[in-house]
């Protein structure tokens, strides 16, 4: 028995360990009845033994998200800032997008000018090509994993195995919070029964505890969550991923650090030579 099954059928909430209680159900994939639950003490709530997932990623991604590219584009816009002003290496070093999908987000950041890879063990990279990681690159500054955590059985599992196969100290990710209280309300478009994919959902309490369980700081400002060794300043984490520094990080960064573009495209004219 894996552990994800293990998590799955168990009655104890896997970021605190308290008992999960059920709040309601709901047909997912238009034909499986699922009971979803909640930790009263940390707020995250799941679906209980998700036994359609196998079902659901047929597709790695699902043909419903459709603001894939623009979600893309607007995470690069905010995670250049952040790597650039708030993490302490300016935009140096080595940087891996987990669960990357189609390569998209690691190519931005690697127009940006950071030296970005990728990983995804259930999807295709089609847009990175050539960039994929390994260890054997080096130990990453900071691992962005976008959109990943609705996905997740295990959240502790996740974090530590990520953080400890790239050698980051940092995890920078988006997954949509709830607000404290009772879940919301069946027709939260987060939900996404129809594709049966988000399985988890978190509030700022439930990453707070997820992150004291494994001994990290978090933040969060903007769509923009971190889990650090290191604390990071909501209010600068606020800035540098508002509205106007959104338009003016990417092309500050892009002329300091320089754009990847042209030099991956010789890059990889000479790799097919």
């Amino acid at each position: 028995m894996t552990i994800e099954t293990q998590i799955a059928h168990s009655d104890d909430c896997p970021i605190c360990s308290e008992r999960m209680k059920q709040c309601f159900s709901a047909q997912v994939l238009r034909k499986y009845q699922a009971n979803y639950e909640v930790c009263d003490r940390c707020g995250f709530l799941r679906a209980r033994d998700p036994h359609w997932l196998n079902e659901a990623y047929t597709s790695a991604i699902s043909s419903a998200d459709t603001g894939l590219v623009m979600r893309n584009i607007s995470i690069a816009s905010k995670l250049s800032g952040v790597l650039y002003w708030l993490l302490r290496d300016r935009g140096a070093g080595v940087y891996l997008d987990a669960a990357g999908g189609y390569g998209v987000l690691t190519r931005l950041m690697r127009d940006f000018g950071f030296d970005f890879y990728w990983n995804d063990e259930f999807c295709e990279n089609l847009m990175a090509r050539g960039f994929e990681y390994n260890p054997e690159i080096g130990s990453c500054n900071a691992v962005t994993a976008v959109e990943v955590f609705e996905h997740l059985v295990d959240p502790v599992a996740f974090v530590r195995e990520i953080l400890s196969y790239s050698g980051a100290k940092t995890l920078i990710f988006t997954t949509e919070l709830y607000s404290e209280g009772d879940p919301p309300a069946e027709s939260w478009w987060y939900y996404t029964f129809a594709t049966g994919q988000h399985i988890g959902f978190f509030q700022r309490r439930t990453m707070e505890a997820l992150g004291e369980r494994l001994g990290l700081k978090f933040a969060s400002a903007n769509g923009i969550h971190i889990f650090s060794e290191h604390q990071i300043d909501e209010a600068r984490l606020g800035v540098v991923t508002g509205r106007l520094m959104t338009h003016i990080a990417p092309i500050w960064v892009r002329r300091r650090l320089g754009s990847k573009t042209f030099s991956d495209h010789l890059l990889m004219l000479e790799k097919m030579a």
